[in-house]
């Protein structure tokens, strides 16, 4: 008997509850984007990305960087994956690639999200060879102890085993104890909602991201760098050989 199909990891797109083709609407939109911009830097995700484009950190720390945006709320796994395979990568050539997904994969198990998001670092590798990619641990959420967190937590624990052989890939883990308290609670003051931040929250969420995203944006820099030397001395050697 076949196993029970993995949804988390069968792109597919999100289906139109609602009946404004909103979702259909932001996916065609960043379509277009891909074909206006030249962005170094794509975030991609749930709404956890998405905000993150509203708030005063992003326009002070991420437009520098030349960063587009690329969150839809209420997204999963499947759904960034569909998302991929459809046009979001196909015109752009970013250096790096940040991917968080996965909190609202609510009818999956663990191993599912996280198979989930395995495809879609190997669709992103597919559509962006040269591209590294940053894939965040998933935060807690929840004002108190609960399922959630317990589910969230062995999905960033399988993720670290399973991304720390992949080439020119990232786990960026997310410290648990950066938001939840030493009672097991988590303040409004990051989340307002226990599972959307705060600007106060953002700040703490990005901090490590921000520092890994210059170090690999000056990495690639460097290796442009020394290519281009090379080149030049390779074009000496040929001018000066008899």
């Amino acid at each position: 008997m076949s196993s029970k199909l993995n949804t988390a990891s069968q792109p597919q797109p999100l289906e139109d509850v609602q009946g404004d083709d909103r979702w259909m609407s932001q996916h065609k939109r960043f379509v277009f984007l891909t074909k206006e911009r030249e962005p170094e830097v794509v975030f991609i995700g749930d709404s956890l990305i998405q905000q993150l484009a509203r708030i005063e950190l992003w326009k002070k720390m991420f437009e520098p960087l030349h960063c587009v945006n690329f969150g839809i709320g209420g997204d999963q796994t499947q759904h960034v994956l569909w998302r991929i395979l459809n046009g979001e990568m196909d015109n752009v050539e970013p250096k790096v690639v940040v991917l968080l997904v996965g909190t609202n994969n609510y009818g999956n198990t663990a191993k599912e999200v996280a198979d989930g998001i395995l495809a879609i670092v190997d669709a992103i590798q597919l559509k962006q060879p040269k591209a590294h990619i940053i894939v965040m641990g998933i935060p807690p959420r929840g004002e108190n102890p609960n399922k959630l967190r317990d589910k969230i937590e062995e999905i960033n624990n399988n993720l670290a085993i399973q991304l720390n052989d992949v080439k020119s890939c990232t786990f960026l883990a997310t410290d648990p104890a950066v938001f939840i308290n030493s009672e097991g609670t988590i303040s409004p003051t990051d989340m307002h909602d226990f599972l959307h931040f705060t600007n106060e929250g953002y700040r703490k969420l990005c901090e490590p991201l921000l520092e890994l995203l210059q170090d690999l944006l000056q990495n690639f820099v460097k290796v442009a760098n020394t290519s281009q030397d090379s080149d030049s001395l390779a074009g000496d050697l040929a001018t000066k050989a008899p």
